[in-house]
């Protein structure tokens, strides 16, 4: 029997709305944010929510609701979003006896119940972590469960019952691979075998662990503070034991043949995740056939090191649900969409030619772009395309890159109201062409400024965010296939971009240790609008407009769209890539450049073919 009763206010959660389910001898304490409906609610507050979804998170082990506030609070404004403490964890009480009282059998009792109270009419959006994904597998392959699920997002928690057959198929057959596989799973599990030791988990966590774990999280997992974990650490801490103790051992022997999900996955699997391998999930399609992947460049605990992308991916799946719209799916958009979707990407340079054209790829990809151009029109414009190719969201900034302080305030905005940039593209740049006499003091302070100083600024500042954060990240810097191929007409522009590829090199080094990945692109020609605004040296204001047009003309017949080295980036950006040349006679120079460098050297010495007439 279930009973309902409603609380006024939330004392467990800012914003949230409280309420009691009792079912099974138990109270489980429920938390809601945003609007609801008002069936099956006693007590003050109830409004309508209208054809909002009602979205459920569920928690995993040690945990309580709380690990899940910074999502929650990110999905309030646009779903019904529902938390509850599992029994024995939180404000929730606890079986007795404890022995027995959290089979799978029994949480799948107290989903059903909070469904019933929070969404009567409607079936929900199930999202778990950890322990709360091992539970939503069982929930969502379960036959008295069907219809009452619309998705389930899945998040560094496997089906015990797949885990078993996973098991099973690697003992039938026991190839080195295979066993290699079951041996590097058993020792990420070690914590598994000691929480089935009788009564030492429960001493541990009452006492010293219980003390220690909020700086243990810090410490590794990079986990802020605020309201998680709470004080009920070690009481949900011990108490969850138990739900390893009633059924790992018993679902890994007897895995359930009919374990297939009856609604559509989203499998989120944390790259970093030290305690589960991605082995688990192979052939996963075969349980789940309608199955959405995405590879998340975090740790265990992403629901609170990465809420702005688990909380973008989770609205992007639940509105492809409710829209019926497969297109709006993840696999219908770009080639990595599974590892760059919801990622937060900051593109300079933006407002076209090559920035354009990668903000597009990203957005294609599913992630979240943050255009910064001067330009301020132009800037604007790429985010509102970039939103229509895909992107689940995109914001303008204005700034000039060489501005130190205009780039610190811009790093504290992004930081404030978009979160921490995963990606950063320094593309950013101007051309500059002329003799090393012919180019003034003023004119190699404008392109060092631009060109090198905006690179250095930009891995400064969001590199230091990206390392304070500390779950990885990757910066790409544009330099240019002038860095490596030495022009005497191009002695300012090649010096900068030469610049920023050792700073790339250099940057590798010490950030690879964090997790942070730096690429360096080197696009050779491409037809892009920095030919007609590159600035000539040492010559009449005629003579510079001819070569402008001429230069322009030229780059326009080798018509290498930066549409490939956007494609680039993103691939040097999956593949941790150091440098990549992208055109053909890029790759070709930095070939000589490494292995037949006195021809390189001869080649510098030719005539631009934009001065081949006299100056005026």
């Amino acid at each position: 029997m279930t009973e309902v009763s409603g609380l006024p206010g939330g004392a467990g959660m800012p914003g949230a709305r409280e309420r009691w389910v009792r079912t099974g001898g138990i109270e489980l304490c429920v938390a809601e944010l945003g609007p609801r409906s008002s069936a099956g609610v006693s007590g003050e507050g109830a409004a309508d929510d209208g054809d909002r979804p009602t979205v459920v998170l569920l928690h995993g082990y040690p945990d309580s609701k709380e690990v899940w506030t910074e999502v929650a609070s990110r999905l309030a404004d646009d779903f019904h979003v529902v938390l509850y403490d599992v029994r024995g964890h939180g404000r929730s009480t606890a079986p007795t006896p404890l022995r027995g009282g959290f089979t799978l059998e029994k949480l799948t009792d107290d989903f059903l119940a909070v469904v019933d109270a929070v969404s009567p009419d409607r079936p929900v959006h199930l999202v778990g972590h950890d322990w709360g994904s091992v539970q939503g597998w069982e929930f969502a392959t379960v036959t008295r469960a069907e219809g009452r699920i619309a998705s389930f997002t899945s998040m560094s928690g496997p089906s015990l019952d797949h885990f078993g057959h996973w098991i099973k198929k690697r003992l039938a057959r026991p190839t080195p691979r295979r066993l290699g596989q079951l041996l590097g799973q058993g020792a990420r599990s070690w914590y598994v075998y000691l929480l089935h030791t009788p009564v030492l988990p429960e001493l541990a966590w009452r006492g010293p662990l219980g003390k220690r774990w909020p700086k243990i999280l810090e410490r590794v997992e990079k986990v802020p503070g605020g309201d998680y974990p709470t004080a009920s650490l070690p009481n949900d801490a011990a108490h969850g034991a138990w739900l390893y103790r009633d059924n790992v051992r018993a679902r890994l022997g007897r895995p359930r043949p009919d374990a297939y999900a009856h609604v559509p996955v989203q499998l989120i699997t944390p790259s970093g995740d030290i305690f589960l391998s991605e082995t688990l999930y192979d052939q996963l399609e075969l349980w789940a056939p309608k199955l959405v992947r995405r590879s998340l460049p975090a740790k265990h605990w992403a629901p609170r090191t990465r809420p702005d992308q688990v909380a973008a991916w989770i609205a992007e799946f639940v509105r492809a649900q409710e829209a019926g719209d497969p297109a709006r799916e993840v696999r219908a958009k770009g080639p990595y969409a599974d590892r760059l979707g919801g990622q937060l990407v900051l593109v300079t340079g933006a407002a076209s030619g090559i920035g354009r054209a990668t903000a597009f790829a990203f957005a294609e990809a599913g992630a979240r772009v943050v255009a910064v151009d001067r330009d301020a029109e132009g800037a604007a414009r790429t985010a509102e395309l970039a939103r229509l190719i895909g992107a689940p969201d995109a914001w303008p900034e204005t700034v000039d890159v060489s501005d130190e302080q205009a780039m610190e305030k811009l790093a504290d905005k992004v930081a404030a109201e978009y979160g921490v940039v995963d990606v950063l593209v320094n593309n950013a740049g101007i051309g500059i062409s002329g003799s090393f006499l012919d180019t003034t003091a003023a004119d190699w302070r404008t392109v060092l400024d631009v060109n090198l100083w905006g690179v250095i600024h930009g891995c400064r500042l969001f590199g230091k965010q990206m390392t304070e954060q500390g779950q990885g990240g990757h910066i790409v810097n544009v330099a240019s296939a002038a860095a490596f191929q030495p022009s005497k007409a191009l002695p300012a522009y090649s010096t900068s971009k030469a610049a920023v590829l050792m700073l790339s090199a250099c940057l590798r080094a010490e950030l690879a240790g964090q997790g942070i990945g730096v690429s360096a692109i080197c696009p050779g020609f491409i037809n892009t609008n920095i030919t007609a605004t590159t600035r000539f040296t040492g010559v009449s204001e005629k003579e510079q407009q001819r070569r402008q047009t001429r230069t322009s003309r030229l780059y326009r017949m080798r018509n290498y769209p930066p549409e490939k080295v956007a494609n680039a980036v993103l691939r040097a950006v999956v593949r941790n890539q150091a440098v990549v040349p992208v055109t053909p006679e890029a790759r070709a120079a930095h070939f000589m450049s490494r292995f037949l460098p006195r021809t390189l050297r001869a080649i510098a010495r030719l005539e631009p073919p934009t001065q081949d007439r006299s100056r005026s």
